[in-house]
């Protein structure tokens, strides 16, 4: 079944010279001199969002035993990462997680409406090995973490797994050539390797609204639901005790306007505080057809997570396996480009970027025009519009958030970019006028490009006592991403300084089980107790993501969001914390495939 997409338009230079104008105001209003630092760690009465409500809390004795490789973090890196090692005969290994089961992010996201934004053929990692056919085109969070329970039980990941656990430190200790691992529970455990894939969006944060705390009705981070405030459940059941209830939520990014609708159909009134409107395209969700999918060809995922990083990339597919908003702006630019190239082999960085804008600047205008197609009221149709570049912000695509706005009950309060002011015991005010609330939901997201140990909330100590905060407090320093000098052992397993495909995440990690299964084995056959980043094989790498061109997102055309450090300037701490492979995802991925088989590990030192 085809998605459709938002009609082609053309545009006059006039009206692209409008729009850079226009961006650029927009971007103006949004600009805060605190950056990220406007959003606040969970504190008070919202501590609790380091609690876990799905899982009863049990004692259990302090382990202070030894496994061979110890994983921190039990969502799909974890799972992804420790499948490879028991498809490679590794299995003295431990999974810590900090929740009550398998599933990392979709564990605790249990929001109505929740699922995911890209495609489940090439989100859902290992479904040719698990044998699962998707249900739709883009599944709902139940059937997600569904399948990383599924992923668990295929590979007999239970046994491995240690729960409600959270790691204090992790600290090398050279004389024996093991990790000390410390917790929450009292455990001091050893391991002879570590890994941690506490993901890039892991630490629920909050908005910086004065008297956040003193409101007096119901609130709560979308991280962790109150179905017993709101009823209903995460599998769609109406949320029947906000019937009468007036309700806000604050955030209109991808957790909010997957939310949205649901709270359009349930509440009595319903406030969306908007500060920056989302880019929402066109999703076209659909059934998978049994009959299809059981006639794909072995190796079928791996075809398609290609294919799709290909394309997000602006390469070159005989066809678009996804299909999808993702790989339909990349398309878009790479058939500008070769039309408006008399001699493609003589294509420059200018020619790219040009075509990229053209192509940008199109798409965005359909985009606006499907928020008129939809909305009927013109006022609000008019605060719905995103005045930036789609990747400036997480592009999101969804068929249901924009009608919601018809409903009698919905009504934007669009802050025209100063989010709201403060917050008071009965509600919010925005300018001066004040909207009185029974529950206030914040979907305000999860900490991104602050320090890696901040995020995962714990320490990483290294040889000779120097910590992992240390060691990147000019900015990230890596070799591929995963290895740390002084840090032997010890595997990070994420986006940034490889191939940093951040529209699909789950391809990262799926790529990077089968690096260390090969790092592992071959620590094993060579007898080796330590495996450490040469120096100088860290300093070029950081070297070259140092030097790489700028990326083409960015600047005064892009509103500030996540994605750019809220439009903060990006000096060389956030090009290396946000930085990947020069040449980009693909070529990434050719690289390691080549150097994980080769069997010369080159930049390594195997003692």
């Amino acid at each position: 079944m085809a998605d459709t997409h938002e009609a082609p338009v053309t545009l006059t230079q006039d009206q692209r010279d409008a729009l850079r104008e226009r961006y650029r105001e927009e971007r103006d209003k949004r600009i805060r001199p605190d950056g990220i630092n406007q959003y606040v760690e969970p504190t008070g009465q919202f501590a609790v969002l380091e609690e876990d409500p799905y899982t009863p809390w049990v004692e259990r004795e302090a382990l202070t035993d030894h496994v061979e490789f110890l994983f921190v973090g039990g969502g799909f890196a974890g799972l992804s990462v420790c499948a490879r090692l028991k498809e490679a005969g590794i299995d003295d290994f431990r999974i810590v997680e900090s929740g009550g089961d398998f599933g990392g992010v979709w564990y605790w996201n249990r929001y109505p409406g929740a699922m995911c934004d890209t495609a489940a053929m090439v989100y859902l990692p290992l479904l040719e090995e698990t044998g699962h056919m998707p249900t739709m085109k883009y599944v709902r969070a139940p059937e997600i973490w569904g399948h990383a329970l599924r992923i668990a039980t295929h590979y007999d990941l239970y046994p491995h797994a240690v729960f409600s656990t959270q790691i204090h430190t992790m600290t090398w200790n050279d004389d024996a050539s093991h990790w000390v691992i410390e917790t929450n529970r009292g455990d001091r455990m050893t391991a002879t390797y570590v890994a941690m894939g506490t993901g890039p969006l892991n630490r629920p944060k909050l908005p910086g609204v004065p008297g956040i705390e003193s409101f007096a009705g119901d609130a709560f981070h979308t991280a962790r639901w109150d179905y017993e405030v709101t009823g209903g459940d995460w599998t769609g059941e109406p949320m029947t005790k906000l019937a009468e209830k007036r309700v806000g939520i604050v955030g209109t990014g991808a957790t909010g306007i997957q939310i949205v609708p649901s709270l359009g159909r349930d509440a009595g009134e319903l406030y969306v505080f908007q500060r920056t409107p989302s880019a929402v395209g066109v999703r076209g969700n659909h059934e998978i057809d049994p009959d299809w999918f059981s006639a794909l060809e072995p190796g079928w995922q791996s075809k398609w997570l290609r294919n799709f990083a290909v394309l997000q990339t602006m390469g070159v597919a005989d066809e678009d396996l996804v299909h999808d908003g993702w790989t339909d702006i990349t398309k878009r630019i790479f058939a500008r480009m070769m039309a408006n190239a008399p001699d493609p082999s003589a294509i420059t960085p200018a020619d790219f970027v040009a075509a990229y804008h053209d192509s940008d600047d199109e798409k965005m205008e359909e985009i606006r025009g499907r928020v008129d197609e939809i909305v009927e009221d013109p006022e609000t149709a008019a605060g719905l519009k995103a005045w930036y570049r789609q990747f400036c912000k997480r592009p999101c695509f969804h068929d249901e958030y924009l009608p919601t706005f018809n409903r009698p009950n919905v009504h934007l309060v669009d802050t025209d970019g100063k989010g709201v002011e403060r917050i008071d015991e009965t509600g919010a005010w925005v300018g001066d006028k004040h909207y009185d609330l029974d529950v206030l939901i914040y979907a305000s997201g999860f900490e991104f490009n602050t320090d890696y140990t901040h995020r995962s909330a714990f320490e990483v100590v290294g040889r000779g006592g120097v910590t992992l905060t240390d060691k990147w407090a000019k900015g990230m320093q890596s070799f591929q991403g995963m290895h740390v000098h002084g840090f032997p052992n010890m595997f990070v397993v994420g986006i940034f300084q490889g191939s940093s495909l951040a529209s699909n995440v789950t391809s990262n990690y799926v790529d990077t089980g089968h690096t260390i299964a090969a790092i592992l084995t071959h620590a094993q056959s060579v007898g080796a107790g330590q495996v450490e980043v040469l120096p100088e094989a860290e300093t070029d790498w950081v070297a070259a993501i140092e030097k790489a061109p700028k990326g083409i997102v960015g600047g005064p055309d892009c509103t500030p969001g996540y994605y750019n450090s809220e439009g903060q300037a990006e000096g060389r701490k956030e090009k290396l914390d946000r930085g990947g492979y020069p040449l980009g995802p693909v070529p990434f991925f050719d690289y390691i495939a080549d150097w994980r088989t080769n069997g010369r590990f080159e930049g390594l030192a195997f003692r």
